[in-house]
Formats: structure tokens, C-alpha cells, sequence
């Protein structure tokens, strides 16, 4: 049976989004005649020269009045390789919620640029977008590379240009393709005219991406949406049969697994998984609508979960969820009360804070926001009055996801991605010591390295905590690979990751400078904002911050490449990699700048301590 994958299209106004699948149905035969002759007829009557395709998928008559999209259309077709739905979203701004709920279920995004005009800022605002619900699979389509001369510089200015902006996302799988969607160059065949090009086409690229292992089947989660009890009392094999109906979030449940039932706590094991029509399965798994019957009779009904003892999801009424706002009417604002809606689970949510407003086409955090309106999105802290149990929703899209309902109206308000769990502030209280600063023998601070990989900095910072440990200075070294063994192991090296490891190591190397320990951070750290965060919170906590950047330059690194990754992200085998296809930010006021004129790791390492003797 043909695997099915699930495709959104994005892209600014007039990109062609319309078109390139109006393309991909003719070139695959999944329209009617009937169907074609309409779209000639149409086409003749406005006086275009060709059969415009966008209107197989612009159904409204706004739509083709104006020429753009702006409801979610669905089409589906199928080749001899896989089935496919796509769902058309919308470009313009106005539409984000339209884009949102059209996409959450792709298992890859089709982003049109057009090539006259390049990377616009709704062309970053979908990348951010598609990103941010986790779809694992990006294609940025070059379009109407016929109007450009089939430019093979104008596709790689364009092609570099989104990727420096895409670094900063979490892109996991990136692919560029130039298409004429008019002509149908490079959509189920590749052309003559780009020659240059020796990519698949995109029908092809689509039919042949991996997308099984995307699948979560790790974490075994059932949310139980009904309780089976048959009406037939009469049949004695039915008599005492009680089962659990739901649809399978992520996981495979098999007879004779162990199970947990949330939020009771109770274990048993499955002893029958009935599939559609009443047969029995030896396995299901995501997302299989399937009655598990368990030997054990429990208390479980809807809103309940089944789970590994040993694989239990997060539980608790506290998250720190981003949320899209859909209405038009009311304004999401701290304190306002909603009905969450989260697998089949029902209860009533508070805004208990805003932490910010995100400019999605900038990825500016906007601290001072108060509100969100229409189409906004932001990072929020709720409270439920029922415990939750949830996932992350980049680990779990089910069980990370939920829906805002605003209970006077019953509008669908809003739609959010759980981050994970948060503590109220109220619950959140700073102990204070028995033992002053001045009190400790010794004076902490922070001492942060940072620069390109292969700079030197671990050479560097080894020396310096050999020396401060010698002249009795208790110092300890902040190392940014050992660290991603332990506290940063569940971390990536997306922007948003590596500003969150940045965060971490500071936090850490602030308690230790409190302690009185020289805590030696040394870690890439690309982004400036990032240190510059960091040392304002030690600045705050009255703590003493030097940033020392070891400028060695890119070329010398990329030669020394102790660990073979400058070779690896030249040959294409990795990305998002510092100094290469991701950008590093320099300090701009740096205590000391160490260069390799400076002399050896050793020579460098006196430098600091004599940076810090003064105040040791």
C-alpha cells in the first residue's frame, strides 16, 4: 500500500502556489476533463494565454477574483510510489491562523519563492512558521525561474540567502529546487533548460522522501476518547467486555504490554487490541483508531492515557506553551480564562503570564507585549484546573499540542505548542544563604571563552584552570562538549537550542562564581545576545563577567579541525555549522581579545591570569 504524505504549500502572494499544484495534479493525472475543460473555459474568459491551473485549487470566488489564496484548500492524488494530500495555505500575513492549523499535520513544507524577487519577509515568516510546528521536512522551490533566464547565480544568491536565515530555525531536512510551475520545468520531470541542475524533480523529490522514521514509536501514548461497553448482554462472550476506544498518539501497544493508566497510576496489561470492524490486531501503532482491552478492570475514562510504566509523559497544570491567536473579536491578555482542549481531555486554563510577542518575519521578542491579537504569536504560561498529561510538542505533536476555546462564545481562540512544564511564580522562592559572599574565602567569577570551533578555546581554558588551581584559586572549567554529556545531552545545535545552552551554562557558572569558584565557561556561543544576556544577569546579581573572544581566524581553524567537522559541514554531511553555513557574532566589548600572535595556548593562559591577578 502506497505510503501517504502530507504536504503545505506556502509562499508570498502571487509566488504560485496555486499553480505549482494545479501543475502537480495535471502532470500526475488526478483531474477529471470535466474538470480541465472548466479551468480552459475560465482561463479563456479572463484572456490568459494558458490554462491558468491555480484555479483547480482556488475555489472561492474571492480567490479568483483576486488572485490569491486565502481559504485552506485540500487536494489529493496518487502515483505508483505514494498518495499524497496537500493542503494549499495561504501567503499574506492576514492568513497566519489559516497557515497554522493547514500545516499542522504536514509531514513536509513547500515553500515558493519567487525568483525575480528573492527572500521576501513572508517567505521567512513560513520558514519560521513551518518550523515551529515541527515539520521535519522543508523544500524551497525557486519559482519562475523561466522570467530569470533559467539563472543558475540567480538560484544559488537565492539559495544562500535562505539558508543563513533557515540556520537560525529548527531545519532538520532542507532541500532547494528551481521550478517553472507555468511550464511545468522540474516539477514531474527535470528540464532541459536547467541543465545545470543535477537535483531530482520535485514530483520525484516527493515521492522518494523518507518520512517513517519522523514517526514517533518511542513513547507509547493511547488517550482514551470512549469506554466500550457492548448493549448485547444477552451474548455471554460480550457480557463482561470492557474496552478503551481511542486513536493512538504515538508508540505501538502490542497484546500482553504492560500498561500505566494516567492519571490513576494504576498498571495491567493489554490482553486484546481490536482493530476497525471488531478484528484483532498483534500490534497498532500511530495513528491507528483501535479498542484496547485490558485483563485488569480499572477505573479509566475519557481524558484518561495509556502508557509505559517506565515511559510515563509529563504530568502537571503549570506549562510554557507558544501560541497562535485566531480571533478577531477578543485579544488573548494574562488572567483571561479558556477551555484548554488537549488529546480528549477538556479542562479550564488561565493565562497566567505573556512572556513575550514574537515578530515572526524578524524573530524579535517582544518583552513589553501585554496582549496578542489576531494572528500574533507568543510565548505564554498557562494553568489548568486539571493536571495534564503531556509531551513536549517537538518530541509529541499530539500530546504537545492543544486548542484555546473561549467559553462565552465557544470560538476556537487559539492554538499552542507545549515547550514543557513551568513553575508558578508564586511556587518559585530564592533561599537565601546563612554564608555572605564576602564571607567565603574566595572571590568567584566568570571567565567566558568563546570563538569559532577549533579556535583554541579548550587548550586555553585547561591551561588557565591549571593555574588558578595552582595559586590556590578554586576554578573549575564550564567545558561546552563535556557539558552536552550530561545537563545539555537533550539538546540540539539550532538557534534556539544553542541560545538555550548558552542560558544553561550561564546559569551554572553564575552559582558557581556566587560560591566563590572561577567558573571557565568555554563554549562556542555564536550568538552576542546570548553572552550579552548572560552577562547582565551576572552584572544583576552584582557578579563579575570577562568575556575574553579567542579571534583565531576561520582558514587556521578549518586547518587545525581536530574533530574532522569543518570537512564534514564543506562536504554538505552537516548543517547549521559555526563559521560555515551559521553565522558567528563576534563580542563587541570584550575584556581581551586573544590572537593567534599572541602566542602559544600557555603564553594566552598568563594573559588571563594576568587579566585577573589584580582582583584574585
Amino acid at each position: 500500500m502506497p505510503q501517504l504524505l502530507r504536504v503545505a504549500t506556502a509562499g508570498s502572494v502571487d509566488d504560485g502556489k496555486s499553480t505549482l499544484i494545479g501543475r502537480l495534479l495535471y502532470d500526475s493525472k488526478a483531474i477529471f476533463e470535466d474538470q480541465l475543460e472548466s479551468v480552459e473555459r475560465t482561463s479563456r474568459e479572463r484572456g490568459d494565454e494558458h490554462a491558468d491551473l491555480a484555479l483547480l485549487t482556488d475555489g472561492l470566488r474571492a480567490e479568483r477574483e483576486q488572485g490569491i489564496t486565502i481559504d485552506v484548500a485540500h487536494r489529493y492524488f496518487a502515483t505508483p510510489h505514494r498518495k499524497f494530500i496537500i493542503a494549499d495555505t495561504p501567503g499574506h500575513e492576514q492568513y497566519t491562523r489559516n497557515m497554522v492549523t493547514g500545516a499542522s499535520t504536514a509531514d513536509l513544507a513547500l515553500i515558493l519563492v519567487d525568483a525575480r524577487k528573492g527572500v521576501l519577509e513572508q517567505t521567512r515568516r513560513h520558514a519560521f512558521i513551518a518550523s515551529l510546528l515541527g515539520i521535519p521536512h522543508l523544500v524551497l522551490c525557486v519559482n519562475k525561474m523561466d522570467l530569470v533566464g533559467w539563472s543558475e547565480q540567480r538560484f544559488e544568491e537565492i539559495k544562500e540567502e535562505f539558508r543563513q536565515f533557515a540556520i537560525k530555525l529548527e531545519v532538520h531536512d532542507l532541500t532547494f529546487i528551481p521550478v517553472s510551475a507555468l511550464r511545468g520545468d522540474n516539477i514531474a520531470q527535470r528540464t532541459a533548460n536547467m541543465s545545470w541542475y543535477e537535483g531530482a524533480s520535485l514530483l520525484h523529490h516527493l515521492e522518494q522522501v523518507h518520512v517513517a522514521s519522523d514517526r514517533n514509536l518511542i513513547d507509547a501514548r493511547f488517550p482514551v476518547q470512549y469506554v466500550v461497553r457492548p448493549q448485547r448482554q444477552t451474548d455471554s462472550t460480550w457480557h463482561d467486555f470492557r474496552g478503551y476506544a481511542g486513536t493512538i498518539a504515538s508508540g505501538v501497544f502490542k497484546p500482553g504490554d504492560e500498561v500505566v493508566a494516567l492519571p490513576s497510576g494504576f498498571t495491567s496489561k493489554i490482553s486484546a487490541i481490536w482493530g476497525p470492524g471488531g478484528t484483532a490486531v498483534d500490534e497498532a501503532f500511530a495513528p491507528s483508531a483501535v479498542c484496547v482491552q485490558l485483563v485488569d478492570q480499572l477505573d479509566v475514562s475519557r481524558g484518561d492515557m495509556l502508557c509505559r510504566p517506565n515511559n510515563r509523559p509529563l504530568v502537571g497544570s503549570d506549562l510554557d506553551a507558544m501560541v497562535c491567536w485566531f480571533s478577531d473579536q477578543a485579544s488573548l491578555n494574562p488572567d483571561a480564562r479558556y477551555t484548554l482542549l488537549h488529546t480528549t481531555r477538556a479542562v479550564r486554563a488561565t493565562v497566567a503570564r505573556l512572556d513575550y510577542r514574537l515578530d515572526v518575519n524578524t524573530l524579535h521578542r517582544d518583552d513589553t507585549a501585554r496582549s496578542l491579537s489576531l494572528n500574533e504569536i507568543g510565548r505564554v504560561q498557562l494553568k489548568t484546573s486539571q493536571p495534564l498529561m503531556f509531551d513536549p510538542y517537538r518530541r509529541n505533536h499530539v500530546t504537545g499540542s492543544f486548542v484555546l476555546v473561549d467559553e462565552s462564545t465557544n470560538n476556537t481562540v487559539g492554538a499552542g505548542m507545549i515547550t514543557g512544564p513551568t513553575l508558578s511564580p508564586a511556587k518559585v522562592v530564592w533561599h537565601a544563604a546563612a554564608v555572605s559572599r564576602e564571607e567565603r574565602p574566595t572571590r568567584g567569577r566568570t571567565v567566558w571563552l568563546t570563538g569559532l570551533s577549533a579556535s583554541g578555546k579548550s587548550t586555553v581554558a585547561v591551561e588557565l584552570e591549571r593555574r588558578l588551581v595552582a595559586s590556590g584559586v578554586p576554578a573549575y572549567r564550564l567545558d561546552g562538549d563535556n557539558l552536552r554529556h550530561g545537563l545539555n545531552s537533550d539538546l540540539g545545535f539550532g538557534a534556539a537550542d544553542r541560545s538555550e545552552n548558552v542560558r544553561r551554562v550561564g546559569a551554572v557558572a553564575q552559582l558557581l562564581a556566587d560560591a566563590g569558584v572561577v567558573a571557565i565557561a568555554c563554549l562556542i556561543s555564536p550568538y552576542r545576545a546570548d553572552r550579552e544576556r548572560v552577562r547582565e544577569e551576572h552584572r544583576a546579581a552584582g557578579l563579575d563577567f570577562v568575556e575574553v573572544f579567542v579571534d583565531t581566524p576561520v582558514e587556521r581553524c578549518e586547518a587545525r579541525d581536530p574533530k574532522g567537522m569543518y570537512a564534514k559541514a564543506r562536504a554538505g554531511e552537516i548543517t547549521g555549522f559555526t563559521g560555515v553555513d551559521d553565522p558567528y557574532e563576534a563580542p563587541e566589548r570584550a575584556e581581551l581579545v586573544l590572537r593567534p600572535e599572541d602566542g602559544t595556548p600557555t603564553e594566552q593562559a598568563a594573559k588571563i591570569m594576568e587579566l585577573l591577578r589584580r582582583d584574585l
